[in-house]
């Protein structure tokens, strides 16, 4: 009998996942089992640019402020901060009080291995490094040209005894940040993993390996961590604050029916261990679901939502055998997948010579004209993705129902001709490179790229694929702009299209979130005065007229917002998340005794 390698992998990851399930000393624990679809590659706050990272940082760490657990749209609230920060009138000071009595957890970095106090110069120093080049941080772009002095602290040696002007501890629970000019985003950066604070005795002593022990002062600690999955414990030593569902913005018309009435007056975490199992696989990570006491949280694979589902459109319904069984919630994804050129690459971008440049242009919108959307979404998507024109979202307020859809028009004979008209042939044609993960869904989507472009006269052999083993590699590689055709999915960082624009700004282009490195200066001036800007018509005006700028300049094919399906177990008291700032809702995750599911 034949054994498919699949099969075979699929068995070897369930007798993994089977032997390190329980681990020594779990008897009477409350253990809860989440599941990502990819792992992270450093737990350093700096490095958090990946949903996958922010699940962990933002449970091993404290930021100054949070997204409410229940509240939709979001709503920001205090966490290590006080209250609300204090702001001048010209938008431009801004000063927070922290809480007394919060403690790192207990480490061989402090003395005696006795976690201290956190303190305001603690976020002083944690918003340094972003800034210090060997952190190499992939999140500086959040606040470079914004902190008053911090760039002049940088090209002068990132001397952490130096003191910053724009970024202050004015006593020991008082942090005073100074801008150079007003950014009304500030505080949502502030809920990020990257802004998450961090002991300086800690990355001293530890080094690189900071980046897998890290020493927070959030809900858990880290227990274990390894290509397989984390495990982290309760830290003994987290602030006791009742959970007030009306506060965290419970709806009970919405939610009441997931049990979440259980955990008002509960003091987070509510779990005694979590775990967090990577598992890239989609099917591998379905059969551990549905096992019933492996891991508890899962959405549906692709090759099974007709199985699965009764209902797509216009809400998903479940089939009764599973929704008996679980718990599930839906929506449209706060984000967009999209696929970017990188500017950077001569051949097919940005160019020396000026003919070439143009002839790139065409080479660019002509690609866009043979992708495919209704094809993609139907393939990969179900048909329940939402294709939109550009960058702006359908799930933010900016968006425009009515903007052109010529940038999302499959239209095969125009590529063709714009190809003629700009000297192509398939002689001269440059090689493609379409990056992607090592997983069969990135080859599939390869392939079905490649198909599009071969019926525009590509030649197949030009047309290849730059494979790399996990989303952490390629993510690197994208970074240091190696990347010629580069597919992405973004997550809002928080819900203002502010935070889609800033993907195509030149000065955050690699290793910042600028994966396509557009830097057009028409664009950047309009970015630089609307970032300033508070939501107004005004702003909504600039920000459609940055979103024509990029689709008129074809440096990316866009978009999609995918519909999210979340299922977990019914013994399971939750309300999950994976989009802003993904992972905020596991402290408050409970898990009942058997028999007392809510049904």
């Amino acid at each position: 009998m034949s054994f498919h390698p699949f099969r075979l992998s699929l068995i070897l990851w369930m007798a993994l996942l089977a032997a390190c399930s329980a681990g020594p000393g779990t008897d009477g624990l409350k253990i809860y089992r989440h599941s990502l679809g990819g792992r992270p590659t450093s737990l350093d706050p700096v490095q958090s640019a990946t949903v996958y990272a922010n699940h962990l940082v933002v449970n091993l760490y404290d930021t100054l402020y949070a997204y409410k657990y229940l509240a939709r749209p979001y709503q920001l609230k205090p966490n290590l901060a006080v209250a609300m920060p204090e702001v001048s009138d010209d938008g431009l000071v801004y000063t927070i009080h922290i809480k007394k009595g919060v403690h790192f957890i207990d480490d061989p970095c402090f003395p005696e291995g006795k976690g201290r106090e956190v303190t305001a110069a603690d976020f002083v120093y944690s918003m340094k490094r972003h800034f210090d080049p060997k952190s190499r941080s992939q999140g500086s772009w959040l606040w470079a040209g914004k902190i008053e002095g911090m760039e002049a602290w940088k090209k002068a040696g990132a001397d952490y005894d130096r003191p910053v002007a724009g970024l202050k501890a004015l006593d020991r629970y008082t942090i005073q940040i100074r801008l150079t000019r007003p950014f009304p985003q500030l505080v949502h950066t502030l809920a990020q993993g990257f802004s998450a604070i961090v002991p300086r005795e800690a990355v001293e002593r530890y080094g690189r390996e900071f980046s897998i022990h890290p020493v927070g002062s959030g809900p858990f600690r880290l227990q274990t961590f390894d290509s397989v999955r984390a495990v982290l414990v309760r830290n003994p030593k987290y602030r006791k604050e009742p959970i007030d569902l009306a506060y965290e913005g419970y709806d009970p018309e919405r939610q009441a029916r997931y049990g979440i009435a259980r955990i008002q007056g509960k003091v987070p975490p509510l779990v005694d261990r979590l775990e967090i199992h990577f598992i890239k696989e989609g099917l591998s990570r379905w059969n551990s679901f549905t096992k019933g006491d492996e891991i508890q949280f899962a959405s549906i694979p692709r090759e099974l939502l007709d199985e699965v589902l009764l209902k797509k459109q216009p809400e998903v319904v479940l089939r009764a055998r599973y929704a008996k069984k679980y718990f599930y919630t839906s929506g449209l994804e706060n984000g967009f997948v999209h696929t970017d050129f990188n500017m950077k690459d001569p051949k097919i971008g940005y160019n020396p010579d000026p003919r070439r440049q143009e002839r790139n242009h065409a080479l660019r919108c002509a690609i866009r004209y043979a992708f495919d959307w209704a094809e993609r979404n139907r393939t990969f998507y179900n048909d329940m993705g939402r294709v939109f024109p550009g960058i702006i979202p359908p799930v933010v307020p900016e968006f425009d129902p009515d903007a052109s859809k010529e940038s999302i028009r499959h239209d095969p004979e125009k590529a063709r001709k714009l190809l003629e008209e700009a000297g192509w042939n398939a002689a001269n044609l440059p090689v493609l490179t379409y990056g992607g993960v090592a997983s069969v869904t990135s080859r599939q989507m390869f392939e079905q790229f490649r198909g599009w472009l071969t019926r525009i006269g590509y030649p197949k052999e030009k047309i290849q694929f730059d494979s790399y083993a996990s989303f952490g590699d390629y993510n690197k590689a994208v970074k240091q702009a190696k990347i010629m055709i580069v597919g992405m999915g973004w997550g809002l960082d928080y819900p203002d299209a502010e935070n889609t624009l800033q993907l195509f700004y030149g000065p955050n282009g690699s290793p910042g979130s600028n994966a396509s490195n557009f830097d057009d200066p028409e664009y950047n001036r309009l970015y630089e005065k609307s970032s300033v800007m508070q939501p107004s018509p005004e702003r909504t005006a600039i920000y459609r007229r940055m979103n024509r700028i990029v689709e008129d300049a074809c440096v990316t094919i866009s978009g999609l917002s995918r519909r999210y399906i979340l299922l977990w177990h019914k013994n399971v008291v939750s309300y999950p998340d994976s989009s802003i700032v993904g992972g905020f809702h596991l402290k408050y995750v409970d898990v009942l005794p058997e028999g007392q599911e809510k049904k």
